[in-house]
């Protein structure tokens, strides 16, 4: 929930003058552009072409683990310490940092799951003004060119990715301010006269801004200028000298907040050049396509975690959450960039010709190519070090699972969290909450739960309840659980000023809270009015905030209560950008600016670790946070946030969770039919059958919308969102595994085209369109009135199945399917199994140990696999006790095997097969199924001529067994 003028509530009176907008769209006057944020217009001063930076080659220390070599700026003489590794599994890292800084600077914690396996690297080529360096047994190496200061990064003959070779290296040094008499004076001074000289200068001839048209930071200037690092002037620009006395160093001042700044400038930046590539994806969170478009011309995309109401569309703002990667992908190869700095970021990027430059020539030499396409992405932060991992693929997989391995895989959700999710801001009492859940035995609508948002607590201090709303939450629970249904209640990070609140007064007795400053408790107004915030940075406040999910301390909990941390970027009303001062101090005394976009990671963190505690470390946590980072995936789901009831969020959430996939976040959805605004039924209907192929799957609403559960819009309508809702379910098998799959190798349950199909360029720009896993493709209708999507087919002699026709078609072809409002454009393809359990029942509960039906879509060459994973969906037995199937279905020579797919993984199931669907097939003579005793026993079977589909009744044998059916 965003800072929004709808929660007219006596508290929220006292400050929404203060902060909050008045129109239903976000005010952007309350959030920077780079020009009004510092540290983002020094860098962007900078322009291409004249890097003061040079490589002291004959520092090199080459040691078991790492190269390391000092980096002198040639006008400030501060040297830097360059640190080079080369990790195993096609990863390479570069850090940069002070060499002798006067304090530390900040680097992020807790995002690496392990310090990642280094492989040994060796000098192989040294001449004067550069060296080489192997970085392992892949034939990945490192030309370091002297100066200007630069890194080429090659394998083979293919230059892969060169860094500051646009000489945009920027590391603002820790100093000592500059404040006394003459120093003002001085600065006063030149300020003046440079006033003067513009004055007196008007008509001299002067190189254009990038406002006025001139080459932008991202952005090489045309052909013939020196903007290459090879021919680069040895003058640096003024911004590469001591930043010192340029206004915002020390201190600045957005709207009425004023940012102190006691560690001065402390950015910094660099710039990668990756050729061959114009296609960019990730960073999220952005409101965009999935292909990043340049940032010439206009803001660079933002990094900074924020709560902002009622978010625009096609635009570079930040929103809630932040991943620092970014991917390029090309015909011939994937690769990524891993950005690890926690502060506020921008990221420019554009698009350039290689071969108009001395860099392009070197690349054209050694590929043999002409005029090479190259897209140039240059990072800026606030503050921390330069801490990157260069992830070198070559495939989409290798680069999802080379980041996996640094930041870990999606968690795997207990099997509840995949059905379908029921919530509004607010129901109202016990007695509604009562009343939603008959609705839905009423209407035969599965759910697995049932929402509860900040008004069910007393007077909004979380982990309590409303004593006139929610008198006996424990038998509420308890009748939820009686249907095999769960709750999820909210607990937001902000926690009420209030003496006679006891969660209050333990964080401030135990100095838990985040500081000033100047060394009290920070505080802001949120929904509660004033409100401190839990230093969640500190492991003793997380630790103390998990232990406040145990049973008997969070009165009222049971077992099927979960939770939602929303708020958590950190949402301050009163602060600057809705959000803490840079300023305030954390554990460690870092500062805010040090460490804002790890802040809602850690708040899920420790959520998550309090759900696992409270089952004595026996049952997977479920916690949908808003605001996120770089390994957010290990602890529970994200969310698009706070969308509209507008036709094109619909459309948005596609990319979006698209991008969140690729960033490793797999959990992701987006609110159901909108969460601001009133949605027409068509609207609401369509939103349903997209949400029923996103991963998350929750409908969610804003306090002053009307009530909008799924049978509130008439019988025709309530049929079709049943019809979606059911479709899930009976899907769940395949959900589950896909999810398994994304645990184990961390790749993206929903994702783009081109992941699955590397190769074709066609695929490269679709975003309405989407792959679940590796069998499923999706093109949810999301244009009003429609009567017809144009679906791409990919894959050169592939074939696709319409999952409700059965109908054949070949790709790679552009298909124009006609759609009703029943239709879901859905299909399966060709060489895939994919399992259902199509008994669909109240809840995922319900549904354990009930038969499954394969669909098996046999290829052109009438061959299929899949798999499915199984196992009590609730707890970590799977992976501590081995206690789980994975069953392994190949069809091949007219014959259907099952055969486990690891073999260390045992569980008890009463689940049996039900039903065979082959598509693709003629009608054999008979069918036999031979079980693992050799015996064999005939099968009824139908087969439809006319779409080739043959169905096998019951065959009746245990879906954990060995088996084989033959078709004669």
């Amino acid at each position: 929930m965003a800072a929004a003028p709808g929660r007219r509530r006596p508290a929220v009176l006292l400050w929404a003058a203060l902060c909050l907008a008045t129109a239903l769209a976000v005010d952007r006057s309350n959030f920077k552009t780079c020009e009004q944020s510092g540290f983002c217009r020094r860098q962007r001063g900078l322009q291409p072409g004249h890097s003061p930076y040079r490589a002291l080659l004959e520092s090199l220390q080459l040691g078991p683990d790492a190269a390391r070599l000092q980096l002198v700026n040639e006008v400030t003489k501060v040297p830097l310490l360059l640190e080079l590794w080369g990790l195993q599994g096609n990863v390479t890292r570069i850090r940069i940092k002070e060499l002798n800084p006067l304090r530390p600077r900040f680097e992020v914690p807790d995002v690496l799951v392990a310090e990642p396996p280094v492989e040994r690297l060796a000098v192989t080529g040294r001449d004067e003004g550069s060296l080489e360096l192997s970085l392992g047994p892949a034939g990945h190496r490192l030309l370091v060119t002297e100066k200007p200061f630069r890194m080429d990064l090659l394998q083979g003959r293919e230059l892969l990715c060169s860094v500051n070779a646009r000489g945009l290296l920027f590391f603002e040094h820790l100093r000592q301010r500059r404040d006394s008499f003459s120093d003002k004076v001085s600065s006063s001074v030149g300020s003046l006269w440079d006033k003067i000289k513009t004055l007196f200068h008007r008509d001299t001839p002067r190189e254009p801004t990038a406002e006025e048209g001139g080459a932008a930071e991202g952005q090489e200037e045309p052909t013939g200028r020196t903007e290459d690092a090879g021919n680069q002037s040895e003058k640096p620009t003024e911004a590469t000298a001591e930043a010192a006395e340029e206004p915002g160093s020390w201190e600045e001042t957005f709207k009425t907040h004023t940012d102190t700044k006691p560690n001065g400038p402390t950015s910094v930046g660099l710039d990668f050049s990756l050729p061959g590539f114009e296609h960019v994806y990730g960073i999220p969170e952005h409101a965009d396509s999935l292909r990043l478009r340049t940032t010439e011309g206009g803001d660079p995309y933002r990094l900074y975690n924020l709560d902002v109401f009622q978010y625009e569309l096609y635009n570079p703002m930040a929103l809630y959450g932040s991943v620092p990667l970014l991917l390029a992908h090309s015909a011939r190869r994937t690769l990524g960039i891993f950005w690890l700095n926690a502060a506020e970021t921008w990221v420019d990027i554009s698009s350039n010709t290689a071969g108009k430059t001395l860099f392009g020539k070197l690349l054209d030499y050694m590929q043999g190519g002409g005029e090479t396409p190259q897209t140039d992405v240059r990072w800026m932060s606030e503050s921390g070090i330069v801490d990157v991992f260069l992830l070198l693929g070559p495939t989409p997989a290798a680069v999802a699972g080379q980041y996996a391995a640094l930041t870990g895989t999606q968690a795997l959700p207990p099997l509840f969290a995949l059905g379908y999710h029921q919530s509004r801001w607010n129901y109202n009492d016990e007695e509604d909450v009562a009343a939603v859940e008959r609705g839905f035995e009423e209407h035969a609508v599965p759910c697995d739960v049932l929402w509860l948002d900040i008004e069910h607590a007393d007077g909004k201090r979380y982990f309590t309840w409303d004593p006139s709303k929610f008198p006996r939450p424990r038998d509420m629970l308890e009748r939820l659980a009686a249907k095999k249904r769960k709750m999820v209640s909210i607990v937001d990070p902000h926690i009420k000023v209030d003496s006679g609140y006891r969660v209050h007064n333990e964080l401030r007795s135990r100095g838990f809270y985040v500081k000033t400053k100047d060394g009290s408790d920070y505080e802001g107004w949120c929904w509660p009015g004033s409100a401190a915030y839990p230093d969640f940075t500190n492991p003793e406040m997380r630790a103390w905030w998990a232990s406040m999910f145990a049973y008997d301390q969070y009165e009222g909990s049971t077992e099927n209560l979960f939770t939602w941390n929303d708020m958590n970027e950190p949402s301050v009303f009163s602060g600057p950008e809705v959000t803490m001062h840079k300023d305030a101090v954390h554990h460690g005394g870092w500062e805010h600016r040090d460490l804002h976009n790890l802040y809602g990671l850690y708040v899920q963190m420790a959520t998550a670790e309090g759900q696992i505690q409270r089952s004595g470390g026996q049952h997977r946590p479920f916690v949908l946070s808003r605001a996120f980072f770089a390994g957010s995936q290990r602890y529970g789901a994200v969310w698009t946030g706070d969308n509209a009831a507008e036709w094109e969020h619909l459309k948005i959430s596609i990319p979006m969770c698209l991008s969140f996939g690729l960033a490793g976040l797999s959990f992701c959805g987006s609110d159901v039919g909108g969460f601001f605004k009133n949605p027409e039924a068509e609207l609401l209907v369509r939103w349903y059958q997209a949400g029923a192929f996103q991963p998350f799957f929750r409908a969610h609403a804003h306090l002053d919308t009307a009530r909008r559960e799924p049978w509130l819009f008439g019988e025709e309508n309530a049929a079709l969102i049943r019809a979606a809702i059911r479709q899930r379910y009976a899907l769940l098998p395949f959900w589950y595994t896909a999810f398994y799959r994304s645990h184990r190798r961390g790749l993206p349950v929903m994702r783009p085209l081109w992941m699955e199909y590397p190769e074709d360029a066609t695929t490269f720009a679709i975003d309405d369109q989407y792959m679940i896993d590796r069998a499923l493709l999706v093109h949810p209708v999301t244009e009003q009135g429609a009567r017809g999507v144009q679906v791409y087919l990919p894959g050169k002699g592939e074939v696709w199945y319409d999952v409700t026709s059965h109908q054949k078609h070949h790709a790679p072809q552009t298909l124009y399917v006609p759609v009703t409002m029943s239709s879901v454009p859905v299909f399966q393809r060709g060489g895939t199994v994919v399992p259902r359990q199509e008994r669909v029942r109240r809840s995922t509960e319900c549904m354990r140990g009930d038969p499954f039906t394969l669909y098996v879509a046999l290829s052109p060459q009438g061959t299929a696999e899949g798999d499915l994973f199984l196992d009590d969906g609730q707890s970590f037995d799977y992976e501590t006790k081995a206690r789980y199937l994975h069953r392994q279905f190949t069809f091949a020579g007219n014959t259907l095997t099952a055969s486990s797919a690891d073999p260390r993984g045992s569980f008890d199931t009463p689940a049996w097969l039900e039903r065979v669907v082959i598509l693709g097939t003629g009608k054999p003579a008979t069918v036999v199924l031979r079980p693992a005793d050799g015996s064999e026993t005939r099968l009824d079977f139908q087969h439809e001529a006319e779409t080739s589909v043959l169905t096998l009744r019951k065959p009746g044998v245990r879906i954990g067994d060995d088996w084989a059916i033959v078709l004669r």
